[in-house]
């Protein structure tokens, strides 16, 4: 009977771990496609040289959290 929990608890423990990365490079793929569409839109005028800027660089520090987040 300790055999199977242990087992549970092996297998929940990697269900939640691989959750996590999933979520993990999920948010980094729409972070890579946010900044996509931030060049898209200075690119068309839609945003200033600032206003895009500003945005890179609130994106740029997302994703250094996340692969951060993945080294450990």
């Amino acid at each position: 009977m300790a055999f199977l929990l242990d087992d549970f608890v092996v297998w929940l423990g990697t269900k939640v771990k691989d959750m996590a990365e999933e979520e993990i490079f999920g948010s980094k793929e729409k972070i890579h496609a946010e900044l996509l569409t931030l060049q898209a839109k200075l690119d068309m005028g839609e945003l200033t040289e600032k206003e895009y800027m500003k945005r890179e660089e609130e994106l740029l520090a997302h994703l250094e959290v996340l692969e951060d987040k993945l080294k450990k």
